[in-house]
Order: structure tokens, then C-alpha cells, then sequence
């Protein structure tokens, strides 16, 4: 993408430089700056339609440089339209939170190959089991810390 952009942007720069001389060489009504090429130089060039020629060749690169400067806008736009801020939001809480879920189960079966002595010493060991809710959907799902039942 970078090379197209250069090689556009470059033609671009010609076309403007094209731009600019074609319509300092057009000749005015009041004979203008058009005189300082020499009067018969572009008669000689272009032969004697001077003003037809310089026009439609002035057309013609006032039709490029349009093209091309919307070439290079889209092509500069796709070329800056990475992540949005919500989506580098996104990403970075996705990357937050990755490392703290793929740690979990790595020490959940850690803990349940120690043996355990006795049902007291595993309630001191372990983290208390949350606070019930009282949906019933909390109460469904097993608990992660034994309970000693009496």
C-alpha cells in the first residue's frame, strides 16, 4: 500500500507541475503572462489553434488531479483505518483478562492433587467459598472449597 501511495503521490506532484505550466502559457485576452514565453513560441509548438490545444489539455490534467486526489484520500484512509479506540479497548481488556482466566484453572487442579489431612485443615487452608445468592442459578453451580457438613 505504502509503494502505490508514493508512485500516486508522485504522479500527483507531476500532474500539478503540468498543471501550473499550462495555464501560464495560455494566452489571455489582454496577451498577459502568456507574452513572456514569446508570443509565436507555443504557435510553433502547437501550430496556430494554441488556445484550443492549452484548453483541453488544461482539461484534461484539472480532470486528473481530481481523480488523483481521490485515489490518494481513499487510499490514505484504508491505509490509517487500523483499530478504532474501541476496538484497541476492547483488545487490550481482552488481553487483561486472558492471562487472570488461563491462571485459574492452572491452580485449581493444583490444589486438588494435595492430599488433604483433614476437612478442618482444608477450611483453614483454602479461600472461603463466596456469599450465596439467592438466585437459583448460584445455588447450582458446585462450590469450589469443600464444606464440612455436620
Amino acid at each position: 500500500m505504502s509503494l502505490l501511495i508514493s508512485f500516486l503521490l508522485t504522479v500527483h506532484v507531476i500532474v500539478c507541475l503540468l498543471l501550473v505550466l499550462v495555464v501560464l502559457m495560455q494566452l489571455p485576452r489582454s496577451e498577459g503572462l502568456g507574452a513572456a514565453f514569446g508570443g509565436s513560441v507555443t504557435q510553433d509548438i502547437f501550430g496556430a489553434q494554441t488556445t484550443n490545444v492549452l484548453a483541453k489539455f488544461t482539461v484534461w490534467l484539472g480532470v486528473a488531479f481530481f481523480v488523483l486526489t481521490l485515489i490518494l484520500a481513499v487510499a490514505y484512509a484504508r491505509k490509517d483505518a487500523g483499530d478504532t479506540a474501541v476496538q484497541r479497548q476492547l483488545k487490550a481488556a481482552a488481553a487483561a483478562t486472558a492471562p487472570a482466566v488461563a491462571g485459574t484453572p492452572a491452580a485449581a487442579p493444583a490444589a486438588s492433587v494435595a492430599p488433604a489431612a483433614s476437612p478442618v485443615a482444608v477450611e483453614t487452608s483454602a479461600t472461603p467459598a463466596p456469599e450465596a445468592s439467592a438466585s437459583p442459578a448460584a445455588s447450582a453451580a458446585p462450590s469450589a472449597s469443600p464444606v464440612a457438613t455436620p
